[in-house]
């Protein structure tokens, strides 16, 4: 069995092989300096022509700031890293809430899952715990001393008007609901997210650290039973999204410099009521990214945690157009609040229209065949250098969510096959998801089906 080290070094090596392979094919780089035959395309395409297609070329690195982030994150820290290891006792561990926020349509899922996180909380080892269930309507959560069910009233009104899941949890906010100290800590888990060994004892080293008032983890999508073989796979960009840039942001600057996600996400108290959810309409759709938009802006600090959890992907591709176009909404309303400073949201706004833009940008890998155009090479090596990190991220998602040991060598690299197979499908539906999202009605929240029927 490999060692850690020994999986991160073959990873960097294989990730040098994809950017370097990009690139000759590309002629980002050549074998030889014999210049290529040159055309003007001002001449070839007329002045109007040339322009476009230079201005779409240039729409291309509007992602190169994440690409840097992502190359950068998964080569400078080790991507396999070892069992996380307690660096304090839990019982020294100050109190910890497990947040969970559902709208309540799912009871027997919030049950289980419940249920599973209780056990395995215990299982590592936590002393200091309760974890809260917050919902628009009852669950029904069997009665035990470290189970809290909260329900949001149905009356409830914040003062900015926040709706959706943001209403919900500046609900828990409130003096006459909220039970902890400001020195506390919540866990924020959406309502299938499985806590994990490792997950657990990265969250007890955070909190024991306590330098960082925020923090965020890992999430993966590939475990137990894959109800959506199209979708997982398509989320494994998302994981190394996680790796990368994420990681690296947090890590290097702890700042959410690209924002952060709403799930495995570690506050203290004190700190997220400072901040607060009474964000309005604007900070509802994405209260994730406004949340932590906001922190950054009055001078929290975040920090990676170690471990992982885990999660499904949506299980249609229905539910998995709209979770995209409501991010993409969410996140354009964020951009353009004018409650966050430029400065804050510069690498947000400039990664969020990368992806506003992606019809216009994606229009290249047809145009750069029919339509050529020179470019300097440095031009053409950075455009080779997104292209294959964005496509080994595919790559890197897949070897991060699924273990050989489990799939056996031929389906692993069947999954990996998959993973790039379903790289045109993950253009056609996000392209899908901008142009409805930019479009349609902006202050709405899409629940996707969190839950399958049980077959009797």
């Amino acid at each position: 069995m490999l060692s850690s080290v020994a999986k991160h070094v073959l990873h960097c090596c294989l990730l040098t092989v994809v950017v370097l392979f990009f690139e000759f094919l590309s002629g980002g780089l050549r074998w030889n300096s014999e210049k290529k035959e040159q055309l003007n395309p001002w001449i070839q395409y007329g002045f109007l022509g040339a322009l476009t297609l230079y201005l779409l070329r240039t729409l291309t690195f509007l992602s190169f700031p994440q690409v840097l982030f992502n190359f950068v994150g998964l080569t400078i820290y080790n991507a396999f890293p070892d069992k996380v290891i307690l660096k304090g006792s839990p019982l020294l561990a100050p109190f910890i809430c497990i947040r969970i926020v559902t709208r309540g349509d799912y009871p027997t899922l919030v049950q289980t899952n419940v249920r599973r996180n209780l056990n395995k909380c215990i299982e590592v080892g936590l002393e200091n715990f309760q974890i809260e269930v917050v919902s628009d309507k009852p669950i029904g959560l069997t009665p035990h001393r470290r189970i809290r069910e909260v329900v949001v009233p149905p009356t409830y009104r914040t003062s900015s008007g926040a709706l959706f899941k943001a209403r919900a949890l500046q609900y828990c906010l409130e003096n006459t609901v909220n039970e902890l100290a400001d020195h506390d800590w919540i866990v924020h888990l959406d309502e299938e997210t499985l806590l994990t060994d490792n997950s657990i004892r990265g969250i007890l080293n955070f909190v024991l650290d306590g330098k960082h008032q925020f923090g965020q983890g890992l999430i993966t999508y590939a475990n137990e039973d894959v109800v959506n073989w199209i979708t997982t796979l398509a989320d494994s960009f998302r994981v190394a999204d996680d790796m990368g840039k994420l990681r690296l942001q947090f890590t290097m600057f702890h700042k959410p410099l690209f924002s952060m996600k709403g799930s495995y996400v570690v506050t203290q108290m004190g700190a997220e009521k400072q901040v607060s959810f009474n964000n309005g309409l604007d900070g509802s759709v994405a209260e994730d990214c406004f949340f932590a938009m906001k922190a950054f802006s009055q001078g929290y600090t975040f920090n990676f945690v170690d471990g992982e959890m885990w999660e499904k992907s949506p299980f249609t591709l229905w539910d998995f157009v709209q979770q995209r176009k409501r991010w993409l909404q969410g996140i354009l309303l964020v951009v353009h609040s004018k409650d966050i400073p430029l400065k804050k949201k510069l690498l947000l706004g400039i990664s969020c229209y990368s992806w506003v833009t992606l019809p216009l940008s994606t229009s290249n890998v047809i145009l750069a065949g029919l339509c050529p155009i020179t470019c300097p090479p440095i031009i053409d090596f950075l455009c080779a250098f997104i292209g294959a990190v964005n496509i080994y991220m595919y790559v890197f998602g897949v070897v991060k969510s699924f273990s050989l040991y489990r799939f056996g060598v031929a389906r692993f690299v069947l999954c990996i096959c998959g993973a790039l197979s379903t790289i045109p499908f993950n253009l056609i539906i996000e392209n899908v998801a901008v142009i409805w999202g930019v479009f349609g009605k902006k202050h709405k929240f899409y629940i996707v089906k969190k839950e399958l029927r049980q077959t009797v």
